[in-house]
């Protein structure tokens, strides 16, 4: 077999592949891991154009998404085989280890209640749309200053301004003074591997994840659904269609007993809207009303932390690997 995959970390330009030989003649099989980062048409195009004309063989890819028309579309094109697991939950595994033998998180039903909720965000480039949809949600509905929420002025990724973004998107932001800062530097992508937003998670009644993938039929969450998880918060989750479904099939359980999850069947231009509307009705509860929620939502919230650092969680992801092995 040919092994091929991407360094550095989260790279998927043709130059950053390795290679396990055999490597320029014909394969019994060649095993390409695009696990790390979504597959977009642009950027998988120009990938596969080059790999197929320098290698030869029957080609599977192995990505980290589920159900997605972008894993449909590079294997119809270039007639690829497919298989599947869920890196970024073994990622998650790797870099959160540990977290549950500090004292860093409060317990659940011990917090103080400052905040409706925690909404980190860093890179708003990148076919990360929904990031500022979301904040424009936010600011419409007067959500901003009552909560704890960053948010760049400049995309660190593409060095574009927010202003350039909203043109890029057709988004008309509304009125907001940025940079947001919460945070000092937390949640940078350098950083994925580690979490320090403790104290504000100790304070903060839910956590609003906007994940890497948004838009289009696919389920592709990262290691940011299971930040919330460790610091023993509940979450609402801004990603693709059926995200919270997808994030069931594996053990951990979702809100809908406490609020309106109805969000995640929505399509792609509705789903904000209703994220915002949900959150707007969590921010209208009264103290009191929050209080009770927050006895409520802890028996969930320990299960999903809990679940987390089983073994029976690992054995699942170990069994979908070699599963997934095997057919090869």
């Amino acid at each position: 077999m040919g092994l091929h995959w991407f360094d550095p970390f989260g790279s998927t330009a043709f130059s950053d592949i390795c290679n396990v030989p055999p490597v320029n003649h014909v394969a019994e099989k060649r095993l390409v891991f695009w696990d790390q980062e979504p597959l977009h048409q642009d950027r998988v195009k120009e990938f596969f154009d080059q790999f197929t004309n320098q290698y030869f063989g029957p080609t599977t890819i192995i990505t980290s998404e589920y159900n997605s028309e972008a894993v449909d579309w590079v294997c119809d094109t270039y007639g690829l085989d497919r298989s599947y697991y869920f890196f970024h939950a073994w990622a998650a595994l790797d870099w959160y280890r540990g977290y549950n033998h500090t004292f860093l998180s409060q317990p659940f039903l011990d917090r103080k209640i400052e905040r409706t909720f925690l909404c980190p965000n860093n890179i708003i480039g990148g076919q990360r749309h929904h990031r500022v949809a979301l904040l424009n949600e936010l600011v419409d509905r007067e959500l901003v200053d009552s909560n704890f929420i960053s948010f760049p002025e400049r995309c660190p990724y593409e060095n574009k301004t927010v202003a350039e973004l909203c043109q890029e998107y057709n988004i008309h932001l509304g009125h907001v003074d940025l940079p947001l800062i919460i945070d000092h530097g937390a949640n940078h992508a350098g950083s994925s591997h580690r979490i320090d937003m403790w104290e504000l998670a100790n304070r903060s009644l839910l956590n609003v994840v906007t994940e890497t993938v948004y838009s289009g039929r696919r389920q592709h969450l990262t290691e940011k659904t299971f930040r919330p998880i460790v610091m023993q918060q509940p979450f609402v989750l801004v990603s693709c269609q059926g995200s919270l479904e997808y994030l069931r099939r594996y053990g951990f359980k979702t809100f809908g007993e406490f609020w309106n999850e109805d969000y995640d069947d929505k399509d792609d231009d509705l789903r904000i809207s209703r994220v915002g509307k949900l959150l707007a009705d969590l921010e209208s509860l009264s103290a009191r009303e929050k209080a009770q929620l927050q006895r409520h939502l802890a028996t969930v919230v320990e299960h999903n932390f809990r679940w987390f650092y089983s073994r029976e969680f690992e054995s699942l992801l170990w069994q979908e690997l070699t599963d997934m092995v095997k057919q090869w």
